[in-house]
This record gives structure tokens, C-alpha cells and sequence, in this order.
């Protein structure tokens, strides 16, 4: 296994490294060495982390340092939006001189818990995503409370492994375009369990925005299933015109959620990153990044029976 040095400064291009840690002690002996060295040569670093773990690292760097801590519930929202932040933040940087950047982070874990599908896609994407930054970033993950799936994804979307003792090359690291590519389970929410309040076959874009608002139970705000509405727009034409017929149209919706599933018997968009980067020239790609930036959870899905887009307004009980 290769092995690099942790003081060394970034070079052009994504150096993105997994953190796996139990203990408080554990976490700190991988970042403050990491973001101490970035500080020392005069690299801007940013730590996105809980409140109490990004309160230790506060309290075990200089007092002096200039580092920036993000709150990350405001970051972390969802990974489109994640995507583009990250990124404006360091176009910003590089833009006012810096040549290299040092992010040490985390996903939030009730991320984690009640969303990890396309968290696992932006743990994927981003090595693509910000390859053309001067950036070394490394993500936290405990293994006291991380599920093993999850753990198991970490290890094919990172391409380094950090650890107290150095920075490694990982064996397991899987290429962004095959690991988002590959199939991946989708686990029914409990209400799709029940019958769905509307079925509909092909339905036209403004019948299936129609049905949004008819059938809406729930008592989320106004917005939430505005935006609703303008992601089952998207995704129902883009089904009905890149997909393969029949189109089936479902909704379920209570008083916490509304879930919409588009289905169609063909093999889905061939762009792997599409939703979480902007893909105007991508059959498709444009409605897929709608649905990022606005659903609370967005997932897709091919099995032998075609492709599925869910989107997801509120936040299901698991």
C-alpha cells in the first residue's frame, strides 16, 4: 500500500481521503496533524464538522489559526447543494490566490441514516467534481455508530485512506462513473407498502403536477410541495420523452411525507453524475438537478424492470 506524507501541500487536482476513527482521541490524531500542516504553509482550511467534534478540533489548533468552521447542517443539506457550495467556496479561494486547500468534514449522521443512497453518489461524485481544485480533503466517519453498508461504500468512494500513522492508497477504491453506474437497492419507505393514492399510466406533465396538489395530505409548508410539483414536472417529461413506455406514475402521502415514484421500462441517463452536476447538454440532466436542489431526497433506481426516480417531500419514517 502507497503511502504519502500528511504535511505535504496540495497539488492540482482532488486528494480525497476517508478518516475511519472510535474515539475522540482517534479523530484528533488524524486532523489537527492534517489541517496544522495545510495552516504552517499558508493553505486555507475549513473543517465541517458536529458541533462538539468541530469544538475539539477548535480547541487543539493554534489559537492563532485562521481556519474556517462551517456549520454543517447549513452545508450539508442536500448533495447537489453541497456540490455547488464547496465548489463556489473554493473557485473563491483560489480566485483571491490560494494553491492549496484542506477541508476536514463529516456527513452529518442523521444524514447518514435517513438519506446515505445519494450521499453515497456525492461521496462518488465529488471526486470528479472537485479534481480541478488544489484541494486534500478528508471525511470523518465513526465506526462505533456507522452502519457496515455504509462503511463499505466509504471504502469504494474514497481513493485514500488516512490514519494516525499515515496517508494511504485505497485498493478498494472503485472509478467514480462504475460505482455510480452499478445498481443500488432501493428500500421501500413503509408508506409504499400501502396502496398508492394515485396510479396513473402516461400521464402528461400537468396532469401529474395536478395530482401532486390534489392528493396532498401531508402538513408540510406550501413551498416544500411547490417544489414538489416543479421536480414531477421535470422528471415526468423526462420520462415520457427519453424513456421507454408505459410511464407509471404513483404517489403516497401522509401527514410528515408525500413520495413520487416515475417508472418507465427503459435503462435510465447514461451521464452518472447527473443530478448532482449541472448537465445542460445531458438528455435529461437538466431535471435531474432540479430534483436535487429541491426534493428532500431524491433516488434512482435500475433493475430488470426499467428505471425509477423517487422523489421525496418531508422526511419518512424509517
Amino acid at each position: 500500500m502507497n503511502s504519502r506524507d500528511p504535511e505535504e501541500t496540495a497539488e492540482r487536482g482532488y486528494d480525497h481521503a476517508a478518516v475511519h476513527y472510535t474515539s475522540d482521541e482517534e479523530l484528533l490524531a488524524v486532523a489537527v496533524p492534517f489541517l496544522a500542516a495545510g495552516i504552517a504553509a499558508g493553505e486555507p482550511t475549513v473543517v465541517s464538522l458536529e458541533p462538539e467534534r468541530a469544538e475539539l478540533v477548535r480547541d487543539a489548533l493554534p489559537s492563532s489559526a485562521d481556519t474556517q468552521f462551517l456549520t454543517i447542517d447549513d452545508v450539508y443539506v442536500r448533495p447537489a447543494s453541497a456540490i455547488k457550495s464547496y465548489r463556489d467556496l473554493m473557485a473563491g479561494l483560489v480566485a483571491d490566490g490560494a494553491t492549496g486547500i484542506r477541508i476536514f468534514g463529516e456527513i452529518p449522521p442523521a444524514a447518514i441514516d435517513a438519506s446515505w443512497d445519494w450521499w453515497a453518489r456525492y461521496e462518488a461524485a465529488v471526486n470528479h467534481a472537485y479534481d480541478e481544485f488544489p484541494l486534500r480533503s478528508m471525511c470523518a466517519y465513526d465506526t462505533r455508530t456507522t452502519p457496515r453498508s455504509v462503511l463499505d461504500d466509504v471504502a469504494r468512494t474514497h481513493p485514500y485512506l488516512a490514519t494516525p500513522g499515515g496517508h494511504h492508497t485505497n485498493p478498494g477504491y472503485v472509478d467514480p462513473p462504475a460505482f455510480l453506474a452499478a445498481p443500488r437497492p432501493m428500500t421501500p419507505y413503509p408508506i409504499e407498502r400501502t396502496a398508492p393514492l394515485v396510479d396513473l399510466t402516461n400521464p402528461q406533465p400537468p396532469a401529474a403536477r395536478r395530482a401532486v396538489t390534489d392528493f396532498n395530505k401531508t402538513d408540510l409548508p406550501a413551498a416544500d410541495i411547490d417544489d414538489l410539483v416543479l421536480a414531477v414536472s421535470e422528471i415526468v417529461d423526462n420520462a415520457l420523452r427519453h424513456g421507454r413506455p408505459p410511464v407509471r406514475f404513483r404517489i403516497w402521502a401522509d401527514a410528515d411525507h408525500m413520495v413520487v415514484t416515475v417508472h418507465d421500462t427503459g435503462t435510465g441517463l447514461s451521464d452518472p453524475f447527473a443530478g448532482l452536476l449541472p448537465a445542460n447538454r445531458h438528455i435529461g440532466g437538466r431535471g435531474l438537478w432540479i430534483t436535487h436542489q429541491v426534493c428532500s431526497q431524491v433516488t434512482l433506481h435500475r433493475d430488470d424492470t426499467g428505471f425509477t426516480v423517487r422523489l421525496t417531500a418531508g422526511h419518512p419514517a424509517p
